[in-house]
């Protein structure tokens, strides 16, 4: 699906990238990427892909939000 979230390695360091638009933004930590990667997905409403160092898919999740997320 167009707009799914990937947390991949970039570098020594970790990024997010979202399909379509070519870019990557860049985080110290997987944690931390994984952390925003997960609210950025449950607000798009997309699948979020989560890589190992190899590149390989190590989780997929569909987060899609809940009523209880949405703040008004």
């Amino acid at each position: 699906m167009s707009g799914d979230i990937h947390v991949v390695p970039h570098g020594s360091e970790w990024a997010i990238a979202i399909e379509g638009t070519g870019t990557r933004t860049r985080y110290r930590s997987r944690e931390e990427a994984i952390a925003i990667a997960t609210r950025l997905a449950k607000w798009k409403r997309v699948e979020l892909l989560i890589h190992e160092l190899d590149g390989q898919i190590r989780e997929r999740a569909a987060v899609a939000r809940n009523s209880a997320d949405h703040r008004g």
